[in-house]
Formats: C-alpha cells, sequence, structure tokens
C-alpha cells in the first residue's frame, strides 16, 4: 500500500501539471480556442477508445503474469505521452501518441486490484479513501507547479510530467513487490480479451451489472466537468493558468484530507451501499451548482460539495470488490476500466462540441446541468441495487 500511495501520488502530480495548461497548448497548437476545445476532446475520446478496447486484456494479463509489469509499462507509455505533447508541432502527433497511452492505460486497473489483492473486505473502503487522498495530494502540488511552469513556457509542464512519469516508473522496477503471484492457467483467448464479451459477462450479473451502469452514469458526469473544467473557468471568467492551478489544487487539497480522515469512518458507519447511495447523492448536487453559478464564491461552494461527496466513489468500489474473487480481480477491474472507457472514448469530443456551442450562445454553464442529469441517475441505480449478492463475475 505504501508503494501503490507514493505511485499514485506521483502519477497525479504528473498529470496535475499539465490539466491547466491544455487549454493554452491546444491553443496555441490550433490557433483558435474553439478548435482547440474540439481537438482536446478529439484526444481524449481516442485515448478512452484505445483504453476500452484493450483494458480487458491488461487486466487479464495481470491476472495471469501479476500487477507490477502490467503498472509498469503502462507508467512509461504515459511517460512517451508526455514527451509528445512537449513536442508536437500539430494536433495530428499529439492524437497518435495519445492513442498509445490510451492502449497502454492500465493504472487504473491494476491499482484497483492490487487493493483488493492486500486489504481485507472490512478495510478496502479506507483503502480505497487513502488511494483517493494521494490522487487529491498529487492534485495540490501538480496544478500550482504546472501552473507557475506554464506561465515560463506552454511546453515546460509536459517534460516535467514526462520526468515523473518516468522516474516513477523506475522507482516501480526497483522497489515495487508483486501483490499475488500471476496464475498461467489464466485463459489469454480472443473471448477473454475482446472488451465487448468482457463487458457483457459482467452486465450479465444482476448485481454487478446494475452497479456498473451506475458507474458509467458517474463517469459521464466525472468526465463532462473534466473536459471542459478548465476551458470554463478560462472562457467564463477569464482566470489565468495560475488562477486555475491555485483553485484546482485548492480543492485537492480540501479532497486529499477528506478522503484520508473521514471516509473509512463514514464508510464503516453507513456500510458500503449506504455510503455509496449518499455520496452519489450529494455528488449530483455539486455539478448543478456550478451549472447556475454567476460568481466564483458559487464555484467554490460546488467544489466544496464535490468534496464531501467523495466517500461515495470509495464504498462503490469497496462494494464491487468484496463479490469477486481474488485470482479475477485483475480480469473484473480490466472490464470496469473498460466501462469507464466507453465515458473516456465518448464524452470529451462530446462535451467539448456541445460546449463549444454553448459559447456562441452565451451560457457555458449549461454544460454542467448535464452532468448533474447524469449523476442524478447514477444514485438511482445505486438506490435501487440490493445490498446483498453472490460472486458478481464467473471466468469464461
Amino acid at each position: 500500500m505504501r508503494f501503490l500511495l507514493v505511485t499514485v501520488f506521483v502519477d497525479m502530480l504528473g498529470l496535475g501539471l499539465i490539466v491547466p495548461i491544455v487549454p493554452a497548448l491546444m491553443t496555441a497548437v490550433t490557433a483558435d480556442p474553439a478548435t482547440a476545445v474540439v481537438w482536446s476532446g478529439v484526444l481524449g475520446s481516442t485515448y478512452g477508445m484505445l483504453q476500452f478496447a484493450l483494458s480487458p486484456l491488461l487486466g487479464r494479463l495481470s491476472d495471469r503474469y501479476g500487477r507490477r509489469p502490467v503498472l509498469l509499462v503502462s507508467l512509461t507509455c504515459l511517460g512517451v505521452d508526455w514527451l509528445a505533447h512537449a513536442s508536437a508541432s500539430g494536433p495530428w502527433t499529439l492524437l497518435l501518441f495519445h492513442a498509445v497511452a490510451g492502449a497502454c492505460a492500465g493504472t487504473n486497473t491494476v491499482v484497483n486490484a492490487y487493493v483488493a489483492d492486500v486489504t481485507e473486505p472490512a478495510e478496502r473502503a479506507r483503502a480505497y479513501g487513502r488511494i483517493g487522498a494521494a490522487f487529491g495530494l498529487g492534485f495540490v502540488a501538480g496544478p500550482i507547479l504546472g501552473g507557475l511552469l506554464g506561465a515560463v513556457d506552454v511546453r515546460l509542464p509536459f517534460l516535467a510530467a514526462a520526468a515523473l512519469c518516468f522516474a516513477n516508473a523506475a522507482y516501480g522496477w526497483l522497489i515495487l513487490p508483486e501483490s499475488r503471484p500471476g496464475d498461467r492457467t489464466t485463459p489469454l483467448t480472443l473471448r477473454a480479451a475482446n472488451p465487448v464479451t468482457a463487458i457483457i459477462a459482467v452486465l450479465r450479473r444482476p448485481v454487478l451489472g446494475r452497479l456498473t451502469c451506475a458507474r458509467l452514469c458517474a463517469d459521464v458526469a466525472r468526465m463532462i466537468h473534466q473536459s471542459v473544467w478548465s476551458f470554463f473557468l478560462a472562457v467564463q471568467f477569464a482566470w489565468t493558468t495560475a488562477h486555475i492551478g491555485a483553485v484546482m489544487a485548492a480543492g485537492a487539497l480540501a479532497g486529499a484530507l477528506f478522503q484520508a480522515r473521514a471516509v473509512g469512518p463514514i464508510v464503516r458507519r453507513l456500510g458500503d451501499q449506504r455510503a455509496a447511495i449518499a455520496g452519489s447523492l450529494i455528488g449530483a448536487i455539486s455539478p448543478a451548482i456550478t451549472a447556475v453559478a454567476a460568481a466564483p464564491w458559487m464555484l467554490y461552494t460546488g467544489q466544496a460539495v464535490g468534496v464531501v461527496a467523495s466517500f461515495g466513489g470509495a464504498a462503490e468500489r469497496s462494494w464491487i470488490s468484496r463479490g469477486i474473487r481474488p485470482g479475477e480481480q485483475g480480469t473484473v477491474q480490466g472490464a470496469l476500466t473498460g466501462v469507464g472507457a466507453m465515458a473516456e472514448a465518448c464524452v470529451p469530443v462530446t462535451a467539448g462540441v456541445a460546449f463549444a456551442s454553448l459559447i456562441s450562445y452565451g451560457s457555458p454553464a449549461l454544460i454542467f446541468a448535464g452532468a448533474a442529469v447524469f449523476a442524478a441517475a447514477s444514485t438511482l441505480l445505486l438506490a435501487t441495487t440490493p445490498g446483498q449478492h453472490p460472486p458478481l463475475y464467473q471466468r469464461p
């Protein structure tokens, strides 16, 4: 767990470096703000499509050969992607390298499987909360540093992110222990690696199917917010990259502290199911506030509500992991990552086009109303899902 926390922190520090700079970089590459939003969406969707196609295979590989090699290859590919962002002169080069990074994007799958491998079921929500806290702390330093480096040169944060990725991968090669030996009897067939087949196998399980649909709705809401947030702040409030980075860092710090200290006690008191429902319901309020935000203080209020809602995600991941056998954690987590990748494939480009259209009508904040609708749908699905269930996945 100590290594996983360091890995997630360094990984998110690198990502946080570049998030506030993406609008400036894409505008520099495309020479037009509206085109920059659309291209940013295309890059995100391409990444998601490749992740959707290959995440079940990566999860299967982690069950067969171990978690460690899959995670380290994923980190290395991400570093190459950031180098491409630092040096590319046109959007097509970015598209190529971002697609390769999407094909190797196994970090989320493997980290979730690692946590399930090394923790007892009763402690998993707390462990996932600690992972979320490390994620948030990476975003505390990342956006601030990215905003400051971006003020010097718009490509400098990408070089820093690449260096952190390579350092993290090297650290892993030297130190990271394997959480469980691979099972060479796990079959690697086209049917098992097929993302559609893997996801159908998950959806056919009555309880896991509903939980998966709930996660998909929540991922759609999250991706809408993530895809246009920096652009929204720049367009609606004319904030600089340094200002955007500072606001994101403040929200990430609050989220990290909350998840590190509060997730365990809340989930222990409410249980996985009720905590997941409550967190999802609170999470639906956050984008609704942003949709009507007319002043910065309303944005800050929405951020605070989102921070409080963060315990729901850890509770839901714990709820899901309880019904998966140890030797199939990677396979199922890979399928779930593939479901999330569907949102990453479809939402960024759709949200980018919709946001560009809303800019022309002078109402860009309305994009967050759509996020609120999907978050509410996720809450409804969770609330109507039975709490007790048999194993959620069966080996094909």
